[in-house]
């Protein structure tokens, strides 16, 4: 499907495109809030600044999608494959992320306060300047990650796996971390630690 077709049917008040084969459409500054995406395949499309509200996206194909500064507020990407995918500004407030696939994807300065990141991969994954507050992380991968600067107030790092991450300069008030691999992490003041939160030497 083209692009003015899918805007066309979705001016028209359709809102069910399941399945929809949408790879690489331009739909900058679309506004498709609503619309159902399951299973579409939006690999290397421009949806930056779009607006997504609330979209269903559930197990989408997004990988080296361009999301800049799009506005997913509450949208449901449970399953979503959205690695490589340019987040740079995303709007992902409330988003359902369970099991999303995000390694390698960049979210500068993204804003996913209170999003759903349970399980998800986010192994070599930019969060770098990131709003991560009371976002739930638990049991996730995110190895390798860049969360230097990122504002992670009691975010749920619960069971994850931060094996090397990046954490210098971030915030963590009140982070829950019990049970999550910290080995070779780089905390907000510069100094790593093991397994088990000793110092290294």
């Amino acid at each position: 499907m083209e692009a003015p077709e899918l805007l066309t049917r979705y001016s028209a008040g359709e809102r069910d495109f399941t399945g929809a084969d949408l790879r690489k459409c331009n739909l900058y500054r679309a506004n498709l809030s609503g619309a159902n995406f399951t299973g579409a395949n939006l690999s290397a499309a421009n949806l930056s600044r779009a607006n997504l509200r609330k979209v269903n996206l559930t197990e989408a194909n997004l990988t080296d999608a361009r999301l800049t500064a799009a506005n997913l507020v509450e949208a449901n990407l449970c399953g979503a494959d959205l690695r490589g995918a340019n987040l740079i500004l995303v709007e992902l407030g409330g988003a359902i992320l369970t099991a999303a696939n995000l390694s390698g994807a960049s979210l500068w300065k993204g804003i996913l306060n209170k999003a759903d990141l349970i399980s998800a991969q986010l192994i070599g994954a930019d969060l770098s300047g990131a709003d991560l507050v009371a976002a739930r992380f638990v049991k996730a991968d995110l190895a390798g990650v860049d969360l230097s600067g990122a504002n992670a107030i009691c975010a749920d790092f619960g069971g994850a796996n931060l094996l090397g991450a990046n954490l210098k300069g971030s915030n963590l008030w009140k982070a829950n971390l019990k049970d999550t691999c910290l080995l070779g992490v780089t905390f907000p003041d510069g100094s790593q630690r093991d397994c088990a939160g000793q110092l290294l030497t």
